[in-house]
C-alpha cells in the first residue's frame, strides 16, 4: 500500500520497438494529425457557414467531426512529443486526462453513429414523416444525448479508477487507458471490472439497433433503383466506418483486459490506434466526396469536383393531395420524382396500381407539363426563367 502513494509517473513502453525509425514515425504521425485537423475543420466550417447544410444529417456529421478533433487532441500531441524524447513518461494526472478524453471520444463516436443510423432509417424508411419526426428539438435532444452520456459515464469510470491504489507504473502501450492502469491495482477491483462489462453490454444495444435499422433500410432500398442509389451514397460510407470502428475498438478493449494475448508490440499498437486514425480521417473524406450537397459547396468543390445544380418545388392544389417535384442534375434535369400524398400523409398506392387516382395523376402531370412554368422541347423541359426568378434556390 505504501507504493500506491508514490505512483506519480507512468512509463509508456509502447514505442520501444520504434527507436531506430523515430523520425519516420514522427513524420507520418505529424502528417496524419495535420490531415485530420484539415479535413475535419473544412467540413465543420462548410456545414456551419452554409445554411443549406443545416439539416439533421449534416449536423450529426459535424458533431462526428468535432468528436474526431476532440479524441485525437488527447493522443497525437503526446505521441509527437514522445517520438522526440528518449524516455516516454506521463504524469498521473496527465494519464487520467488522456484516458478520459480517449474513452469518452470512443463512446461519443458510438452514440453519434447510432443517432446517424436512426436519422437515415427515418429518412429512407419513413420519408413522408421525416420532418415531423426529426424536428429541430429532436436533433438538439439527440446531440445532447450523444455527448452528455459518454462524458458522464467517462467521469464515473475515471472517478472509480482514481480510488484504486496502484503498485506499478509500466504501461505497454503508446497511450494511457483504463485496463493498462488497473493492471497495477494493489487490491481486487470487482467494481471496476463489473462497470467495464456493464458499459460493453450497454453498447451492444446501440449496435443491435444499428443492425436493425440497416436491415430495414436495405429492405426498403432494394425495391427501387433510386433507393439503391440513395443507400449507396448516404449509408454505405456510414456502415463501412461503423464496422471498422466497432471492430478495432472491441479488439483494443478485449486485448487490454486480457494480458495473455500473444501478439507483437507493434501489431498491438497498430490495432490499438486504428480508431484514432481511420474514423477521424475517413469520416469527412467519405462524406465529403460522396454527398452531393457537400460536393456542390464552393468551399469543398476544389477538392470534390465541379458543383451540381439541385432544387425542389412543391405544388399544393385544392384537391386533398400534394405534388412534390424534385429536380437534380448538372444545370439541367437529370431526374424528376413525383409523390401523390393524401391528407393523412400516406402515399396513394393507386397511382402505381391503376384506377381513378392514376388517371388523376396522368392528367395533372399533363397540365404541369403544358403550363407556363416549363419551357423547351418535350425531351428537355426546363423551368421558365420567369418562374425561376420567384424560386429561392
Amino acid at each position: 500500500m505504501e507504493n500506491s502513494t508514490q505512483v506519480k509517473l507512468f512509463y509508456l513502453f509502447g514505442l520501444q520497438e520504434t527507436f531506430n525509425n523515430k523520425s519516420v514515425y514522427f513524420t507520418l504521425s505529424l502528417i496524419t494529425y495535420l490531415l485530420i485537423i484539415t479535413v475535419n475543420l473544412t467540413l465543420i466550417i462548410t456545414i456551419i457557414q452554409q445554411k443549406g447544410l443545416h439539416e439533421p444529417m449534416y449536423i450529426f456529421l459535424c458533431s462526428l467531426c468535432v468528436n474526431g478533433l476532440y479524441g485525437t487532441a488527447g493522443f497525437y500531441p503526446k505521441l509527437l512529443l514522445d517520438l522526440q524524447s528518449d524516455v516516454q513518461v506521463i504524469s498521473y494526472g496527465g494519464c487520467l486526462s488522456q484516458t478520459y478524453v480517449i474513452y469518452t471520444s470512443v463512446m461519443c463516436e458510438m452514440s453519434t453513429l447510432t443517432v446517424m443510423s436512426y436519422d437515415r432509417y427515418v429518412a429512407i424508411c419513413r420519408p413522408l414523416l421525416y420532418h415531423t419526426i426529426v424536428t429541430s428539438l429532436t436533433v438538439r435532444k439527440l446531440l445532447l444525448f450523444s455527448w452528455c452520456y459518454p462524458l458522464f459515464i467517462g467521469l464515473i469510470v475515471v472517478s472509480l479508477t482514481i480510488r484504486v491504489p496502484l503498485c506499478g507504473s509500466r504501461i505497454d502501450k503508446i497511450f494511457c487507458d483504463i485496463p493498462s492502469i488497473l493492471k497495477h491495482a494493489c487490491l481486487p477491483i470487482p467494481i471496476n471490472q463489473i462497470l467495464n462489462k456493464f458499459v460493453i453490454m450497454v453498447h451492444v444495444l446501440p449496435i443491435l439497433f444499428i443492425v436493425f435499422s440497416y436491415c430495414q433500410i436495405v429492405r426498403n432500398c432494394v425495391k427501387s433503383a433510386k433507393g439503391r442509389i440513395k443507400f449507396t451514397q448516404t449509408c454505405v460510407p456510414h456502415l463501412l466506418t461503423m464496422v471498422i470502428f466497432i471492430t478495432v475498438t472491441l479488439f483494443d478493449n478485449l486485448q487490454g483486459w486480457n494480458s495473455n494475448v500473444n501478439i507483437t508490440l507493434n501489431m498491438r499498437n497498430a490495432m490499438a490506434v486504428q480508431f484514432l486514425v481511420i474514423p477521424p480521417v475517413f469520416n469527412p473524406l467519405i462524406y465529403g466526396l460522396n454527398l452531393q450537397q457537400i460536393r456542390s459547396n464552393p468551399i469543398t468543390s476544389p477538392l470534390t469536383g465541379p458543383p451540381t445544380f439541385s432544387f425542389s418545388l412543391t405544388f399544393a392544389f385544392t384537391f386533398p393531395s400534394l405534388i412534390s417535384i424534385s429536380i437534380i442534375g448538372p444545370r439541367e434535369w437529370a431526374k424528376m420524382d413525383v409523390a401523390v400524398v393524401d391528407v393523412e400523409s400516406k402515399v396513394d398506392g393507386a397511382v402505381d396500381q391503376g384506377g381513378p387516382s392514376r388517371e388523376y395523376y396522368r392528367l395533372l402531370m399533363r397540365d404541369i407539363r403544358d403550363s407556363a412554368i416549363l419551357e423547351g422541347p418535350e425531351e428537355a423541359k426546363r423551368l421558365s426563367l420567369e418562374v425561376f426568378t420567384h424560386i429561392k434556390v
